[in-house]
Parts: C-alpha cells; structure tokens; sequence
C-alpha cells in the first residue's frame, strides 16, 4: 500500500508554532518603538521605554502561551481563539498600568504613546493570526496538515488507543495501520484499520512511507516484550511514544517529569501550577480590589439595611472546606434571623419559603447579593472569584463518601462563582443526582481553566447568574 507523502509533519507544526512565538515579540516590540517614533519623534528612545516595552514582550510570550494560543489545532480556527487573544492582551495591559501605578512611575510615561502601542500591537496580534489561521486553513483543505501516526499493539490497549483517536474530529492525526508480532492471536482489523504485519515489517514500512510518530500500545507489565520492542526500533528516525496502559484515558492530564536524572511519568498533577496559579491570583485579587471600590456605596447600604431590620450581627460566617481541604472561614451579609446557639459549621440548608429568612435577607438571596462579603475572603486569599462552591463541613463528609472525585473539587480554591453555578446549578441541592451534576461541572472547570474560561463564567454571571430560581 503506497501512501502519499503528506508535506507537513510533527516537527513542521513546531516550527511554524515556534515561528509565530518569535513574530509575536517582534509585533509587541516593533509597535512599541513605532508608536514612540509617531509621539516623540525618530530620537533617542528613553530607557525607561525600552524597559516597558521588553516587559510587555515578555508579559506577551507568557499570557499568549496561558491563554493556549499556541495550539496548532486553535491556529486553524481563529474565530475560536479570538477571545482567548483578546483576554491574553488585556491581561498584559492591566499588568504593566499596575506595575506604572504601584512602581509610581506612570507619569513618567505618555498615555498617547501607550495608547497607540497598546492598540497596534492587538491589531497586529489579530492580523498575523487570521493570516496564519488562513494560510493553515487552505492547507487542512489540501490535506497537508495531517500527521501519520502507526500504533505497535493491537491488543485491548491497542484498540482502546485507536477508538479514542478515530473519535477526535478535526485533530489532523491520521492511523496508518497497526503493526503487532502476535498476528495469529489478534484480530486482522480494528474498526476501519488493519493490522499491516509484525514489528519487523514496521521497520521497512517506515522507510518507504512517512510516518511522524510511533505508539507502543502494550500493556507495561509485559517488561520483557517492551524492553525487546524499544530495542528493536531504536533505529528508526521517528518520534516512539510509549501510551500508558488504560492510565492514559482514566488520567488526562498526565505528563512527565525528572527526578534525579530519571524520567517520571506524571499522573496526578495539581491543575493550578506556575504561571497559571500567579495569573490567576493577580486576576482574583485585583478584580476583587476593584469591584470592592466600585460597589461600597452599595456594601454600606446593604448593611444599614441589615442592621435597621433585624436585630444580630451585620455578617455570617460558617466553617466551609477551601483549597487541600483545608478549613475557611466564608462571610455573608446576614440574611436569617439571628440565633446565638447557631454553630459555624451548621449545616442546615435554606428551604424555600424558609421562615428563617428576613425579608431583606430573602432580597439579599434572591439577588446573590449576600455572597459579596466573599471578596474579602479572596482579597485574604482563601477563595477565589471563579471556582467550585465551598460547601458546609458537614455536607463534605457526607458527599465525599458517595460521589466519586468529589473530593478533587480541592485541588483549588472556592469560589464566589463557579461552571455550575452559571449552569443552574446552584441553591438547595435536594438530592444526591443534583450533587453528583454540580461536581461534574465543577471538575470540568478544573480540568480545563483557562483565563479565558473564569472570563466566560464572570461575563455569564453578571448576564444571567445573579437571579436564579433556586436562589432562595
């Protein structure tokens, strides 16, 4: 079976995606020096604007990589990734007025020549990438953007492996064939694929057909066979990749590492690591900071109303579990009538038409309002603006027991708001199905944060998450 030779492979994908990091400083730096050219003139720039302008570049190469904008699938399909892009800029721009603001160096700098930088460079980011996700597009059409893949092992991890692969539309990943020395205690073919012939046949197949990866698909208890295998392909000029067993589709965030020298297979990974745990901190606490400016009229209203209709305490506060399960204090405008035998880590939930309500407190719930001391605890660093619901001790227990992953709701912080919750997924959870979709939600988010997706959830709760008809 002659194949045809596709003109674009694995390293051909690295290199246009490590092309398009180096054209993006350029754009970032290239607008910067421009825009000083059209405010001051060609004259020596000042060093405090070469300063700003190379940590914008690197503020840019670091935002534009969270914001995962260097995937070679989203390159093609530009309009998926032209919030992401947005999102990753106006991070850079809120960083650097922060670092002039709290550096007390903003007057130094002017506002017209950060104003066409600012905006040339977006402009830019967005012309490069709509001719880049063009240029790609024509080439899907041309078929010169799929990469050839053959898969050693046509056994239960083999054809576990094939499935999975035949199911990710639009991946650009195209299965040759499967190659396996056991052919006569093996099926001939695995859903539209064959099985071609033995190891051996592997390797004169691959000199005659381009291939850009190999996968091992055995099961890794059989030691020796594998061990024999990696011998035997160490000669072939194509990237060999060992799939993990079942491991790899029951754990999908799994990489690896090095510990003293050695490779490590990483399978269990916190979800918030590195830059990813930094931006989402500055996101969570300059957000708050903001939104606690500009509501305190009405935090000052919403208490003098507490106080004057009820007697008791201006907030609640209840003993919840927060990030690595460990114990937080969660405010709240008070919204019951006050009992001072209540506990912090009463567990009651609220029912509706519940005669423990006030009415300004059935306002307050209606409205969400009453979360809003919660920015406090993320200004303290307790929980986040966007996150799974901290739930009541009690509830914890019980949940943890009965509903699987539960507990990986821990791997970060609460939040004020959450995937579930812009879902309708939020209020009195009456039964253990309710709880069983909260969590799913909640592990979704976890699994795939991006900035640009605690973006979507804010934007959704400020649209539609406020009101809800649980909230009661």
């Amino acid at each position: 079976m002659k194949l045809p030779r596709l003109s674009l492979g694995i390293d051909d994908q690295r290199v246009i995606i490590g092309a398009l990091r180096v054209v993006d400083v350029l754009i970032v730096v290239g607008t910067g020096l421009g825009a000083y050219v059209l405010r001051h003139g060609a004259q020596n720039i000042a060093d405090h604007y070469l300063v700003a302008i190379a940590i914008g570049s690197l503020l840019a190469a670091n935002y534009l990589q969270l914001g995962k904008l260097y995937k070679f699938g989203g390159l093609q399909h530009f309009a998926l990734q032209f919030g992401a892009l947005t999102a990753s800029w106006m991070a850079v721009i809120v960083t650097l007025l922060l670092m002039a603001y709290f550096g007390k160096v903003s007057d130094e700098f002017s506002r017209i020549w950060a104003t066409y930088w600012f905006s040339a460079a977006y402009v830019s980011l967005v012309i490069v990438r709509t001719a880049v996700s063009l240029l790609l597009h024509r080439w899907r059409l041309q078929g010169r953007l799929t990469y050839n893949v053959v898969v050693v092992g046509a056994g239960n991890v083999g054809a576990r492996l094939v499935r999975h692969l035949d199911r990710q539309q639009g991946s650009g990943i195209r299965i040759l064939g499967l190659f396996d020395d056991r052919k006569t205690r093996i099926p001939h073919t695995i859903g539209d694929h064959r099985i071609i012939g033995t190891v051996d046949d592997l390797l004169l197949f691959v000199r005659k057909h381009r291939v850009d990866q190999i996968v091992i698909a055995i099961s890794w208890s059989a030691e020796s066979r594998l061990a024999e295998m990696l011998q035997r392909l160490q000669t072939v000029a194509v990237d060999v990749t060992l799939c993990p067993g079942a491991a790899a589709f029951e754990l999908p965030n799994m990489g690896y590492d090095d510990v003293g020298g050695v490779p490590m297979l990483t399978v269990l990974k916190p979800p918030l690591t590195g830059w990813n745990r930094i931006v989402k901190g500055i996101e969570d606490r300059v957000l708050a900071f903001t939104i606690l400016m500009a509501l305190w009229p009405m935090l000052i209203a919403i208490g003098t109303a507490i106080k004057l209709t009820s007697p008791g305490p201006l907030f609640f506060s209840q003993r919840r579990y927060g990030f690595n399960n460990n114990e937080i204090t969660v405010l709240k405008f008070r919204s019951m009538r006050w009992d001072p035998n209540d506990r912090a880590d009463q567990s009651d939930q609220t029912k509706r038409n519940d005669p423990r309500v006030t009415p300004i407190g059935a306002f307050l719930r209606q409205t969400s309002l009453d979360e809003l001391p919660q920015l406090i605890n993320v200004l303290m660093g307790d929980m986040s603006l966007v996150g799974p619901r901290p739930h009541a001790v009690a509830h914890n227990e019980e949940y943890a027991g009965t509903i699987d992953k539960y507990l990986v709701r821990h791997k970060v912080k609460p939040g004020i708001t959450g995937w579930a919750q812009v879902n309708g997924l939020r209020g009195e959870t009456r039964t253990p199905d309710l709880m069983r979709r909260r969590v799913q939600y909640d592990l979704d988010y976890i699994e795939n944060w991006s900035l640009l997706f605690d973006v979507k959830i804010l934007a959704l709760t400020v649209f539609t998450g406020f009101v809800h008809e649980n909230a009661y």
